[in-house]
């Protein structure tokens, strides 16, 4: 929200859903609750609420995908239907996935007749949600395709993703037509603005593949020939700027970031853990917070976010536990635990701010924002200024002009 008030733009926020369903998802809440929660940070934060633009990102049958594709189906109509009547205006269809007896072959992908029919049933639950709000309400827009990685980044090792091909675009773009235009979603295809291909770009646990101009050319080629779209990419995270600002001119104007935020988060609170235990750790009295510690104890005791991404002998488990692009750990800080620790080192460096000679040492660019008066020497301003490092390379991506102004 910061960051969108400094450019005075329109702020997307998406949900998956495994994060948000009509069952709580792993946030806990539902479609409607989670637009509310974002709704009240913004008037928290004297954000407007109308420039807020709710998106549900990969709403499908993903999460029943061990079901039979009936009951699968069901489930995922009945989500896109609660983020509509939520106030969800952005809704990426994807059905890309077997479905029951078939979840198990993933070298064997769902034929595109399938994938485009229930991608267009999909949209017409959506649209009879829609219709059930009353004139007035904002229609959705749509997004379909996938580029089918696994939530959380890809698992590639040393290989690079393998760019989609022209071909596959248009048949998707084709064969979802048709499959809208079965069912009397005429108007719905109007409101399609973007598809989803994968543009060579990825990140793992070690890696990070950067994107390539010349490779991805037949795909700018195809969108600046053949539709009236542009292309969605997911996983852009950890590209370079100069990367990100290809690609907005390669047509991927809608370009998804995640763990490189929390990436940023957690990389700032064990800057400020270092500052914390060089300033603080042999003053009698106090006691440091040991975030890191806790962090991994946390980690430790429930394995169940990292153990099937993280892999090697004991060192290599403990190195990617901190420091993975992939940053399972950020489904730990809301551990009372971790959460309690993160709250005790605020306020030890909030009590006794550090020297900035000490910030300099962990947090560089934070010391340099202090000095120029871009940011203040309280710890929370220092972690919201090193996530916006991040945001602010897709703002001037994508052509925003970043006003200048504290982080606080």
């Amino acid at each position: 929200m910061i960051q969108a008030q400094r450019d005075d733009s329109l702020l997307l926020i998406e949900s998956t859903s495994n994060q948000v369903n009509q069952f709580g998802g792993y946030t806990g809440q539902t479609p409607v609750e989670f637009a509310a929660f974002l709704h009240e940070l913004a008037r928290s934060h004297r954000f407007p609420s109308e420039n807020i633009i709710l998106g549900g990102d990969h709403l499908g049958p993903q999460l029943w995908r061990k079901e039979v594709p009936e009951s699968a189906m069901q489930k995922a109509c009945v989500l896109v239907q609660d983020c509509v009547l939520a106030g969800y205006t952005k809704i990426h269809l994807d059905a890309s996935m077997p479905l029951g007896e078939n979840s198990g072959t993933a070298d064997e992908p769902l034929s595109d007749e399938i994938v485009s029919g229930r991608a267009a049933e999909l949209c017409l639950a959506a649209e009879q949600a829609h219709q059930r709000m009353g004139t007035g309400s904002t229609a959705p827009l749509y997004v379909v395709g996938t580029e089918v990685p696994i939530p959380g980044g890809e698992q590639l090792g040393s290989l690079p993703p393998q760019i989609t091909g022209a071909h596959s675009v248009e048949q998707t773009l084709r064969l979802t037509k048709q499959a809208f235009y079965s069912r009397g979603l005429h108007a719905a295809w109007e409101r399609v603005i973007a598809v989803v291909v994968q543009p060579g770009v990825e990140f793992g646990d070690s890696s990070v593949f950067s994107y390539d101009h010349a490779k991805a050319s037949p795909l700018s080629r195809f969108i600046e020939q053949s539709w009236h779209g542009v292309y969605e990419a997911h996983s852009t995270d950890y590209q370079t700027p100069s990367a990100l600002r290809q690609m907005v001119q390669d047509h991927f104007a809608i370009l998804k970031v995640g763990p490189w935020l929390t990436f940023a988060f957690r990389e700032a609170v064990f800057g400020l853990a270092a500052v914390e235990e060089e300033w603080l750790g042999n003053r009698a009295g106090i006691q440091t917070s040991k975030i890191r510690e806790e962090l991994e104890r946390a980690m430790q005791q429930d394995p169940s976010h990292w153990k099937s991404y993280y892999h090697g002998d004991e060192a290599s488990l403990l190195f990617s536990r901190k420091y993975s692009y992939s940053d399972r750990s950020r489904y730990y800080w809301p551990n009372s635990s971790v959460a309690n620790s993160l709250g005790h080192l605020i306020a030890n460096l909030r009590t006794h701010p550090a020297p900035l000679a000490l910030l300099s040492q962990y947090l560089p660019k934070q010391s340099e924002a202090v000095c120029e008066g871009l940011a203040e020497n309280d710890p929370a301003a220092l972690i919201r200024h090193n996530v916006l490092e991040v945001l602010s390379k897709y703002s001037l991506a994508c052509g925003m002009q970043m006003a200048q102004g504290t982080c606080g």
